[in-house]
Order: C-alpha cells, then structure tokens, then sequence
C-alpha cells in the first residue's frame, strides 16, 4: 500500500483556540482603559497568600508614546484606581498606581508603573 491512499490521509483539524493566561487578559484589561493606545514594556507577576486567600501580584510598566497615547494614557490614571475589572476566576482587590514620568522631547511620553493584586475566586 502506498502512504498517499485515502486510507492514510488525515483528516484536517480545526487549529486549537489558544486559551489565553491571567497576565495576558489583565493587560489586555489594562490597556482597554486607555483605548488599546499604549503597550505594556514590563510585567511581572508574583504568587501572593494570605490566610483566607490566594492570588497574585501583578507590576507593569506601561509605555504611552505620541500626544494621542499620552491623553490616553492620562485617562488609564483617572480611571485605574477605582475600575471594576471583569477578569474570569479572578479579583481585583487592589489597583494603584507607583510611578508616572513624563517626558516632552522629542515627542511626548508617559511611562506608567501599576500594581495589581488579583484573588482567586
């Protein structure tokens, strides 16, 4: 027999949806605030517990380039501390902002450092 006979051939699968981390629907979340415009630069993520609860630590820095991004971005401010997040299987239970630089040459940029602790549910 012949390896090409319609015996051997594979039926086509249909691609695996690709089930996306906590981190990565947390900035996702977290951009969404500021229009989807800005990038996150640096995540880290940290396991943290207490005695009634689990979760995770969560510091990005997010980087807001152009007049545009940067308007953006100051809305991300106003809005981050008191955001309801809708993360499934997870809780924000605390958002704040650590750092903000601004510089103005040679175009405008805002660099934003956020913590973020999530509880499992």
């Amino acid at each position: 027999m012949r390896a090409d006979h319609p015996i051997f051939a594979r039926s086509p699968r249909a691609p695996r949806s690709v089930r996306r981390s906590v981190s990565e629907r947390l900035e996702d979340a977290v951009l969404a605030l500021a229009g989807g415009l800005g990038a996150v630069t640096i995540h880290r993520e940290m396991p943290w517990a207490s005695i009634t609860f689990a979760g995770t630590r969560h510091t990005m820095t997010l980087c807001f380039t152009g007049s545009g991004a940067v308007d953006a971005g100051e809305e991300l401010l106003a809005r981050l501390p008191d955001h309801e997040f809708t993360i499934p299987g997870q809780l924000v239970a605390d958002a704040q902002i650590h750092k903000v630089e601004h510089e103005m040459l040679p175009e405008p940029k805002l660099r934003i450092q956020v913590e973020l602790l999530l509880l499992e549910e």
